[in-house]
Formats: C-alpha cells, sequence, structure tokens
C-alpha cells in the first residue's frame, strides 16, 4: 500500500540565507535544499536592507522580511515579527539557527504551538552588554525548545548557558560541502594518495583559509612562522588585518615565504586544499565554534593544526590522529606543531589518510541530513 501521510510542514528560520555564504547561512541551504522532498521546506529570513521579497531558490521557498539594516550582527527588521505569526500558523516544525535574538523574541511572541527545534551554532561572545538584555528571552525560548541540536559535544562542554538544557542537547556534526566531497573524491582517486619518492627537504605547503580578523589568530600564525625551516604559508581571504598581517610579513622579511591570496572563488580554494600540505587553524577564541575549513581541508587527505579552544573545533579534527591541536595564542606551541609536521612528513601523510576516513565517517551532507530527519 502507498504511503498517504501528509508531509511534515517545516520551517527554517536564520539571519540570513543565499547568496550570502557564511558558514551558518550554508548549513540552513544545505538542509533546506537537502530535504525538501522529503518535507514541504520553507525558509524565513530577513534583508540585510530593503523590502521584502519572496522568492524560489533551487526549488526552495524563500521569505526574506524587510530590514531597516544590521547593527551588532542583527538585521532590524518589524515585519519578520509578522511574517513567523502568519507563517508559523501552518508549521509542524520550526527551526531556528542561534545566534538570532529576533527569532527567539519572534517565536515566543508568536502563539506557535508546534514543535521547536534549534540548532545552536555558537554562544554570543563580544556583545557583552546586549547579552545581558537577551538572556531572559534566550532562556525562555530554550525551555521553549523540544530539540537542541549542535555539531560537536565540545559545543555544549564549552557554552556558558547550555549545560542546564543538556538532555535536550542532540550532537549532529556538519557536513561538507557536496562539490568539495566529489571533487576531492576524485582527486584523491587520481592521486591514489601514496606518495612515492618522497623528497626529504621539500617545502611544506601550510594552508590558512579565513575571513583576517582578530579572532582568527593570524598574528600569532605569523609569528610562530617566522621560525618554521622549509616551508610556505599561503594565507586564503581578507579582512581588516591584511595591512597590519603584512606590515608584520614585511618586518620579518616573509615575502618569498607567505603569500596573500586574498578571496578566491570556490573552484580556486579546491585547488589550494589540493596544493597544501597541511590546513592551520589558529584561532584564538570560542567565536571560532566549529571550523568549517577543517572538515574541507580533511576531505582532501591534509592534517589540520587547530586550537584547543572550549567550543567544538579540537573535536573535528583530533590531536596526534588526524592533526596537531595546540594552546589558543601559544607562538612556541604552534611553531613546534608546524615544524613537526614539516620534518615528520610519514607521519604528516598518515594523519591527512585518517583526516579523509574521519570525514567520510562523519562529516558528509548525507549523514547530517540523515541525523535532521530522524529528528524531524
Amino acid at each position: 500500500m502507498g504511503d498517504n501521510r501528509k508531509k511534515l510542514r517545516v520551517l527554517q528560520v536564520n539571519k540570513l540565507y543565499y547568496p550570502v555564504t557564511g558558514g551558518i547561512e550554508r548549513v540552513v541551504q544545505q538542509i533546506a535544499e537537502g530535504l525538501k522532498d522529503k518535507v514541504d521546506m520553507r525558509v524565513l529570513v530577513c534583508q540585510r536592507k530593503g523590502r521584502t521579497v519572496t522568492e524560489k531558490i533551487n526549488s526552495v521557498w524563500v521569505k526574506r522580511s524587510s530590514s531597516l539594516g544590521v547593527i551588532a550582527s542583527l538585521p532590524i527588521s518589524f515585519s519578520f515579527f509578522w511574517h513567523l505569526r502568519k507563517i508559523s500558523k501552518n508549521c509542524d516544525i520550526i527551526q531556528f539557527h542561534m545566534p538570532f535574538p529576533l527569532g527567539d523574541l519572534a517565536c515566543l511572541l508568536s502563539g506557535y504551538k508546534g514543535k521547536v527545534v534549534v540548532w545552536w551554532h555558537s554562544d554570543i561572545v563580544r556583545q557583552k552588554k546586549m547579552m545581558k538584555l537577551y538572556r531572559p528571552v534566550m532562556e525562555a525560548f530554550l525551555k521553549r525548545a523540544d530539540v537542541i541540536i549542535v555539531a560537536t559535544k565540545g559545543h555544549i562542554e564549552g557554552s556558558a548557558y547550555l549545560k542546564p538544557y543538556r538532555k535536550k542537547c542532540v550532537v549532529i556534526p556538519f557536513g561538507v560541502e557536496k562539490a568539495i566531497f566529489e571533487d576531492s573524491t576524485k582527486w584523491l582517486e587520481r592521486e591514489n594518495k601514496v606518495k612515492e619518492n618522497l623528497e626529504i627537504n621539500k617545502e611544506v605547503r601550510f594552508l590558512f583559509v579565513g575571513r583576517l580578523v582578530y579572532y582568527k589568530g593570524c598574528k600569532i600564525l605569523l609569528e610562530a612562522f617566522r621560525n618554521v625551516k622549509n616551508a610556505k604559508l599561503i594565507m586564503v581571504g581578507n579582512g581588516p588585518m591584511e595591512n597590519e598581517l603584512k606590515q608584520i610579513v614585511k618586518k620579518y622579511g616573509l615575502e618569498k615565504k607567505v603569500e596573500f591570496l586574498g578571496n578566491i572563488n570556490e573552484k580556486e580554494l579546491q585547488e589550494q586544499y589540493k596544493a597544501c600540505d597541511a590546513l592551520v587553524l589558529p584561532s584564538i577564541v570560542r567565536s571560532e565554534a566549529f571550523g568549517l575549513v577543517q572538515i574541507e581541508a580533511m576531505a582532501y587527505g591534509k592534517p589540520v593544526i587547530n586550537t584547543n579552544l572550549p567550543s567544538g573545533v579540537p573535536y573535528v579534527s583530533r590531536h596526534m590522529e588526524t592533526g596537531l591541536t595546540v594552546k589558543p595564542g601559544n607562538i612556541s606551541e604552534l611553531e613546534k606543531a608546524m615544524n613537526w609536521l614539516v620534518e615528520h612528513e610519514e607521519e604528516r601523510l598518515a594523519m591527512g589518510k585518517r583526516a579523509r576516513e574521519r570525514v567520510e565517517q562523519e562529516y558528509t551532507v548525507e549523514k547530517m541530513l540523515e541525523r535532521v530527519e530522524r529528528i524531524y
């Protein structure tokens, strides 16, 4: 007999949506497009600035509520409250992606009686004054939530707010982008990843991918890299610290060893993952909650040097298994870790192999979507 059950009606709620391409926006898009045939899927977000727009993107219905602009990372949108109230009347499940204070408040005021799923991406770390005002709303919303999804156990352990709700928490790791997973699979098959005729003194390429902002630890990285022999450092991304970082490179005479590529497209980034020997994620603040670039590099069979932040970061790539983990902000530990990977080529390749295996076991979009669907 056929299955006559009605499809579940699910609404994804976030600040912004594609073509904005932050880490959270990418996850919202993966869920919306990946489960659109299994459930009746809709998306409600805000405009960065401008009038309300309703559109279909890759067969997903998306409403962007009008906004006066963005202040302290938060869209100023009054129509969002009305849209959520109206759309929620026909929903079985609403999935909110936090932190998004406007979403919490709108849900509590909407009169919505259905199920609430929260994906907790990270704590609010920097806006301390706003946090004092927002905390009672957030606590009421977390009490209201039926399930809280986190990407690693570290998100619960390192959070200042989640511990009282740990019984509601479910771990669902992120999945590496399909295009990257497919490209890396083909490349690894071609390369066969068994390197013969190892060159003992070849220049090892370290790769950094991210915005050039304070919490990414780029200054620490350059200070540590000064004393790394037989190596090159490629910096991908731009941001407010770019000029300062270039001055440090000049000051230490590292122009031939450090290359800034700025923002590059997806295809060029894939080529950089292939060309590098290891990824470095030297973040110093738990604003770095996971580090999606870790699983992207690991998909290409590359080990990762990350930091032991009280967040999901050290849970993704494991110390001495798929890479090395160092203390955040510790120049000498980071320097030692990079030199160790330069000097231990066989171990570096073995870590890269295990990194790829970890991606296959834990970090595919298919696995992520299966787990989300099970929760629905």
